[in-house]
């Protein structure tokens, strides 16, 4: 009897100490129940203002164990940059999760002259004010603010992929680019292989050749397609039963690597969730932001700049199947969304523009150019560019000056059209090896803009 005693109280004993050890190690998040409205721009303008206050969507409720991420990945190497962003949703009841990329090249409503939202962490130097404004302009365009930020050093994806014993994945092409200055050589075969660290590295970060006639044709929505397949491919063999062992290690190499508000305590439920939980690959989905290519001028380097507006419509959607975390459904009154009018100007769905002087600045030029011959077609990219190059227009007789269009942020009509896979340009122009950040140098000389319909266009569809 007595040792059947002693047996029960050693159980109860070991209950009790994993419970606790469980409580502790494992902690679910917390999240605030009034913040995540985003906050309204300021600028010239009038009317059109968020719709923040709107009974049926900030005070309808959350979802229940609904979370959402901004996960940021930071180019140490080139500069600091932003050039991937990612809003992430887990659905832990549902055992859902959702990625959607935003190209680095995003029309983000903000005061300075290149109004890509790569550019925002930098502008504000990093740290919590750099993530406070990325958090901003996220909003603005999804409706509400994330949970959580997560900013990724590159030396993450290379830990992680070794401490889970590499990553079989199929390269969609051969891929060799260097860059001295950042001790940056990729040279990897196409084909499904086992990649390590450092090849993984090599396989996000590639965009083009040195030799930048070979390249994904659809610049940087190309590689989002390949990191986003990738990605996938690292959460199916992360979310093996082999690899729950491993689940410390990997919350280790996020603590060393990671930038977050999330404690590790934190990041191991999540893990456990997933992994007991039931998280199946095909219930994690990856989407890109629907978006239209389009090139704007840029005062400061006098030359046209490629961009991605948002699809409006599509965009609500996408937000409000994957990853809007109230109960009711967000619309276009919660956004603030950037468009290109037929006359180059450019305008929000809001009604005010940070940057006043564009419009203005631009339409002048446009009238002091207007009595001499338009330039020459330029038969390579205005820019080292992460989106297919818009054909240089015709150009048109500038309209009469506007500094704040008259947006319809609900509707477009342009549409973009994408050059074929692997077609080499027709001409190359020498140059050093480029960076892997955005480019911002001068190109040639600027061109007018091609007559097409006001407002935010509807765009290629979701990748």
């Amino acid at each position: 009897m007595l040792v059947v005693y002693v047996v029960v109280t050693v159980l109860a004993a070991l209950v009790v100490l994993g419970f606790v050890l469980s409580r502790l190690l494992f902690v679910k998040p917390s999240i605030s129940l009034d913040g995540g409205r985003p906050e309204l721009s300021e600028g010239d303008g009038t009317g059109g203002d968020l719709d923040t206050q709107t009974p049926g969507v900030y005070g309808s409720g959350r979802k229940e164990d609904f979370f959402t991420f901004l996960v940021i990945g930071r180019d140490t190497g080139g500069g600091g940059n932003t050039d991937t962003l990612m809003l992430a949703s887990y659905d832990e009841p549902n055992q859902k999760l959702s990625v959607m990329s935003i190209p680095r090249d995003t029309m983000v409503n903000v005061s300075w002259d290149i109004k890509k939202i790569n550019s925002v962490y930098n502008v504000y130097g990093g740290g919590d004010r750099g993530i406070d404004a990325l958090d901003k302009e996220i909003s603005q365009l999804v409706g509400f603010v994330p949970d959580f930020q997560v900013v990724v050093e590159w030396d993450a994806v290379g830990e992680l992929v070794d401490a889970i014993g590499g990553v079989w994945f199929e390269v969609p092409r051969n891929m060799n680019y260097d860059d001295p200055t950042q001790d940056l050589h990729i040279h990897i075969d196409a084909g499904y292989q086992l990649l390590d660290g450092e090849d993984a590295m090599g396989v996000i970060r590639y965009r083009h050749d040195n030799d930048r006639r070979y390249g994904y044709a659809d610049g940087d929505l190309g590689r989002i397609k390949t990191q986003q397949a990738f990605l996938k491919a690292v959460v199916e063999q992360c979310l093996q039963i082999k690899n729950v062992t491993k689940i410390q290690q990997l919350a280790e190499v996020f603590n060393k690597n990671v930038t977050t508000n999330l404690t590790i305590q934190n990041l191991l439920w999540f893990g456990q969730q997933a992994i007991f939980g039931g998280l199946e690959m095909e219930n994690v989905n990856f989407v890109t932001m629907p978006c239209t290519n389009k090139s704007v001028w840029s005062r400061e380097y006098g030359n046209m700049q490629s961009y991605v507006v948002p699809n409006t419509n599509d965009l609500v959607d996408l937000v409000n199947e994957y990853f809007n975390p109230y109960l009711e459904d967000l619309s276009s009154r919660e956004l603030d969304i950037m468009y290109v009018n037929a006359d180059g100007t450019i305008g929000s769905s809001t009604g005010r523009l940070e940057d006043t002087t564009h419009n203005a600045k631009w339409l002048a030029r446009q009238s002091q150019s207007s009595a001499t011959p338009p330039p020459a077609e330029s038969e390579g990219p205005v820019e080292e560019t992460t989106a297919p190059v818009e054909t240089a227009p015709v150009e048109t007789e500038s309209p009469e000056a506007s500094d704040v269009p008259s947006p319809s942020p609900d509707e477009g009509g342009g549409e973009s059209t994408l050059p074929p896979l692997e077609t080499p340009a027709e001409t190359t122009t020498p140059s050093a090896p480029p960076s892997e950040t955005p480019a911002m140098t001068p190109g040639p000389s600027p061109v007018p803009v091609t007559e097409s319909p006001d407002g935010p266009p509807e765009g290629i569809p979701i990748l």
